[in-house]
Parts: structure tokens; sequence; C-alpha cells
């Protein structure tokens, strides 16, 4: 398929149609059947048209970017629920994550959340304290 701007030499409209080819259009030019709609005249002519060319990194950039989004959202609604119901220590996660596991006699109901190296999270998971590691998004709304 193929499509072309179509000009009418007599009113100057200036219309889109397909056709199953090039020569498709010169057959159905030739034997008269190309009219405007406008005037109903048969003085119509291809313009010049620019190709329309298909990028596929920029659909594949938008596919990414919504990916990245979806990801984005779960992660924030993941963060929010942490907030809500979980209690911030800061660089002091891993000596709270054992006081905690070590000092059961606290009953603390919250569980904590905040920062700890890589190696400090294998310590603790050899340790035996159950610990995750998630990306965190900064807020940039504040």
């Amino acid at each position: 398929m193929i499509k072309y701007r179509l000009v009418c030499k007599k009113c100057n409209l200036s219309f889109d149609s397909w056709f199953a080819s090039s020569k498709e259009y010169e057959k159905l030019k030739y034997k008269k059947f190309l009219n405007c709609h406008n005037c109903n005249s048969n003085k119509v002519e291809k313009s010049l048209m620019a190709p329309k060319l298909i990028n596929k990194n920029k659909s594949e950039k938008i596919e990414k970017s919504l990916k990245y989004k979806k990801i984005n959202e779960k992660i924030q609604k993941y963060q929010k629920f942490i907030k809500e119901n979980f209690d911030y220590v800061g660089e002091n996660f891993s000596y709270e994550a054992r006081s905690l596991h070590y000092n059961q006699k606290q009953n603390k109901k919250k569980g904590i959340y905040g920062s700890a190296s890589l190696n400090e999270i294998k310590e603790l998971k050899d340790e035996g304290i159950d610990t995750e590691m998630i990306p965190w998004i900064e807020d940039k709304n504040n």
C-alpha cells in the first residue's frame, strides 16, 4: 500500500488517498477514475509528500519508558507502604536490626527500614537476621 497526497488542479483541494501500488495509481489516473471530492473534476495530480519512516528506536524508547514508569509506580507503592508501617532508622539499620533480633524482650511491633551496605546486609543474613533490599526512589515532590 502507498499513500499519496493528491491535489485538484481545478479547485486546489488537497487530500490523501491510498493505492495498492504506484502502478495502480497510474492505471486509475489513465482510466480517469480519480476525481476531486469537492468539484468532481478528474484533473487530480500527485503532489510532493514527505515519506513517513518508522523509527524503531523511538518506539522501543517509548515502550521502555512505559515499562520504566510502571516499575517506578510499583516501587513508589512499596515505599509508601514501608513508610506507613515501619520505623525509619537511617544509617543505623544494621545496629537496629541486630538490636531487634537479639533483644527480643523489647517486643517491638513495627519493623524498621533504613540504609545499609551490601556487606552489612550479607553479615545480617549470615547471622540469621531476615533482611530485604529494595530499590529506593527519592521523592522529588518535597
